[in-house]
């Protein structure tokens, strides 16, 4: 290849970035990260789809801007620009939830806002946004931020279908089933608790390591 010619946007590296952290590099079950979310925003499939798509979109672009100021962005002051640089795209999120998905945007509450201070997109723009070209830049954020959110929406999934018999508030067990009704089944109250995401987290983990042996501690 010559000097002077590019990389494709989607090479096997640059798409390695974006789909690593969906299950290697997954930064909630390996590098444990952004757990506290697990815990607060899954009770309900809905808001947790809902955060997913929010962290993707602020990590991801975040990544990018931080990128294309690299160079410019003395090193001293770089945490405070990569701050303003986040809050401002989490402003823009949360002024777009509460335009198009208002009910979904109550639920979330003040955890839309606290994605500033997420530990999984702070880590990305200082790892990687500060030392790589744009488009790699973008596509890793993206990358982490949809691995992040693949996490909460399995954890929701469980937590909504055993707790509340539902999936997007739309009802799933059939009623007959329910002993009120004379059948066997009742939904499982601990689900909507905390502390059953940490348990499916922890389940989730223990698979993953099951299936992929090299992340094993020896």
């Amino acid at each position: 290849m010559g000097n002077n010619e590019k990389e494709p946007m989607f090479s096997a590296k640059n798409m390695k970035y974006l789909t690593g952290p969906f299950s290697a590099n997954n930064p909630v079950i390996v590098q444990i990260l952004g757990i506290c979310s697990a815990l607060a925003v899954t009770v309900q499939l809905k808001p947790a789809i809902v955060m997913a798509l929010s962290v993707a979109v602020v990590t991801g672009f975040a990544n990018l801007v931080m990128s294309l100021l690299r160079k410019g962005v003395p090193s001293r002051i770089r945490i405070i620009v990569q701050l303003v640089v986040i809050a401002a795209l989490v402003i823009l999120v949360d002024q777009v939830l509460k335009a198009f998905v208002y009910d979904v945007s109550k639920q979330l509450s003040v955890y839309v806002g606290l994605i500033i201070t997420n530990c999984i997109v702070m880590g990305r723009v200082e790892a990687f946004g500060l030392g790589n070209k744009p488009w790699p830049s973008f596509l890793d954020g993206l990358g982490n931020g949809l691995g992040y959110g693949l996490i909460l929406v399995i954890v929701a999934f469980f937590r909504e279908l055993f707790g509340s018999g539902s999936l997007l508030g739309l009802h799933i067990i059939p009623e007959s089933w329910y002993a009120a009704d004379g059948g066997f089944y009742s939904n499982n109250g601990l689900m909507l608790f905390p502390p059953m995401a940490l348990i499916i987290v922890g389940c989730i983990i223990w698979v993953h390591r099951s299936w992929k042996k090299d992340l094993q501690e020896k």
